[in-house]
């Protein structure tokens, strides 16, 4: 009898299991608009962040080399 319990277990989690990667699968297939505008911001910000790094390296190498510093 608890191997019949356990076997039924596994079959509803199994099934459960097959279900969701299935329907996450299915979500993956392709960008809709609004993901696609999501990601091109996402980038556009990343590249604003890099150039103000870089600003900011530049204006520091600037100023170390007014002050001698180094």
């Amino acid at each position: 009898m608890r191997k019949l319990i356990n076997n039924r277990i596994f079959n509803v989690l199994f099934a459960l299991l097959l279900a969701l990667s299935v329907g996450m699968l299915a979500g993956c297939e392709d960008q809709g608009p609004a993901e696609e505008a999501g990601e091109n911001i996402d980038e556009a910000m990343e590249e604003a962040g890099d150039s103000m790094e870089d600003a900011a390296d530049e204006a520091e190498d600037e100023v170390d080399d007014a002050t001698g510093g180094g």
